[in-house]
């Protein structure tokens, strides 16, 4: 086996995963990261793996929901992202947050101190060489605009963009407590949680209707060289979920079910804004849902309309940002190399997926794809079974079956999500014992038990199978 290093290009979630990986296998790694040489729209910092959106990791439930399945799977495969988020959670309900600046600087010093790893900051402004031989690239949805352009120049496709918002971040002592209350949805305690994790700031209908007015009349940011560029659904600026209708925000990030206001019982708000624990000093909290590109002016103005947010003090207000990834079933092949150039690969968000976990996720398989081709081995990928299996294939080529009018392949970043998973086979939903037919959600809920038990057991089958063709070699 060579000692010759593997270059990893960018120093986000995926491209540190990806170099963790590799160096955990026992191969060098050298990690090119650009900032601060060169910044971006959104990063405020040199550190690796900045989290620069929410501070949620999502779901942490393995039994039935898809994002809690990726990340068991990742615990499973030894990912230095995941060890690092449940080393620096703050409560968060079900889900798993992070205090990001902890998260970030402990990632940083992880991949600093390992020996088999160097940082090098500065920017690749090109694809690698091919005397660097296998190389990963995982720069992200904010790819410089010059390697961006090389990549368009190899492949003969062009890259596709969407708009990304970053939400406000209030500190928590300026919110006006004796009007918002903690409470979890449902009451629902999650990792590091107490059932009373957010901070609700309820809104009833005449406020809503004046609040929702303000947003589809609020000066927004413009951005004359990205028009006709697609919004990606599940990060919509909250001012254009507000355009959709006036019932939209109520029966998305505002929804009020699952919650009764502290502070007067009886009375059941029509609107309810959640924000959700930023650090771990609790004196900050994100708007959860509250991505937007509104003027800083405008968003200040706004969103004080919220009650308990009337005196908010802003860490930061909202932003908007291009997300550019490739026509990856076109480019790539199953195993994340450029059919062009097959010494590259991609990994990460610029790949067409979404989220943080997913990200760092296929920069987990293209480090560990990269490690086994150095060692000489032929291994497999996740099956469509897993969580990793089945973003994957959608990724490399899942979204292929889908044509829009006139031909036009069309593919979009996607979450992870049960509806990418192969199908259980018959007999695997059992009726709850006593029982006839399922009652309500019980089929649902079994169904989503069933895919996440075989998500795990498969995975866990095919770290197995790589770890005894290692040992074979």
């Amino acid at each position: 086996m060579s000692n010759e290093p593997i270059h990893v290009v960018g120093g986000g979630l995926a491209g540190s995963e990806a170099a963790w990986q590799i160096a955990e296998a026992g191969i060098p790694v050298i990690l090119h990261e650009m900032r601060p040489v060169r910044g971006t729209e959104a990063h405020k910092t040199d550190g690796l793996a900045e989290l620069v959106c929410s501070n949620s990791f999502r779901s942490d439930d393995a039994t039935a929901n898809a994002v809690g399945v990726i990340h068991a799977e990742m615990r499973l495969a030894g990912s230095l992202i995941m060890a690092t988020a449940d080393k620096h959670q703050v409560p968060a309900g079900g889900a798993l947050a992070v205090d990001r600046e902890g998260f970030s600087a402990a990632v940083t010093q992880a991949l600093g101190e390992h020996p088999r790893v160097t940082i090098e900051r500065g920017e690749i402004d090109g694809l690698p060489p091919e005397d660097w031989g296998t190389t990963i690239v995982a720069t992200g949805p904010l790819t410089a605009p010059s390697l961006a352009e090389s990549i368009r120049k190899a492949t003969g496709e062009d890259a596709l963009a969407f708009f990304d918002a970053i939400a406000p971040i209030v500190h928590f002592d300026s919110i006006d407590m004796d009007k918002a209350w903690f409470q979890s949805r449902y009451d629902k305690v999650g990792p590091g949680g107490t059932g009373k994790d957010y901070v609700n700031c309820p809104l009833d209908r005449e406020t809503y209707e004046r609040f929702v007015a303000a947003l589809v009349e609020g000066d927004r940011a413009e951005f004359k060289s990205w028009e006709g560029t697609p919004y990606f659904d599940g990060c919509l600026p909250i001012e254009v979920m507000a355009e959709r209708g006036p019932e939209t925000l109520r029966h998305g990030p505002m929804k009020p079910m699952g919650l009764t206001n502290a502070h007067d019982p009886e009375v059941k708000p029509y609107a309810v804004v959640q924000l959700r624990q930023d650090n771990a000093l609790g004196t900050l909290y994100n708007m959860v849902g509250f991505q937007t590109k509104l003027k800083y002016g405008a968003q200040a103005e706004i969103f004080r309309m919220i009650p308990g947010l009337q005196n908010a003090e802003f860490a930061r207000l909202g932003g908007l940002h291009r997300n550019t990834y490739l026509n990856s079933p076109v480019l790539l092949d199953g195993f994340l190399r450029l059919k062009a150039r097959p010494h590259v690969r991609f990994a990460g968000q610029i790949t067409g997926c979404e989220g943080y976990v997913e990200s760092a996720a296929v920069g987990l398989m293209a480090g560990r794809f990269t490690a086994a081709e150095r060692r000489g081995e032929a291994i497999p990928a996740p099956p469509q079974t897993t969580a990793m299996g089945a973003l994957l294939a959608h990724i490399t080529g899942g979204h292929l079956a889908h044509q829009e009018e006139g031909g036009k392949r069309s593919f979009q970043p996607m979450n992870v999500n049960f509806g990418l998973f192969a199908p259980l086979e018959p007999g695997a939903i059992q009726k709850p014992e006593g029982q006839k037919r399922f009652r309500g959600k019980e089929k649902a809920i079994a169904k989503k038990n069933a895919l996440s038990r075989r998500a795990l057991a498969d995975f866990a089958a095919w770290l197995a199978g790589a770890e005894t063709r290692q040992a074979a070699e």
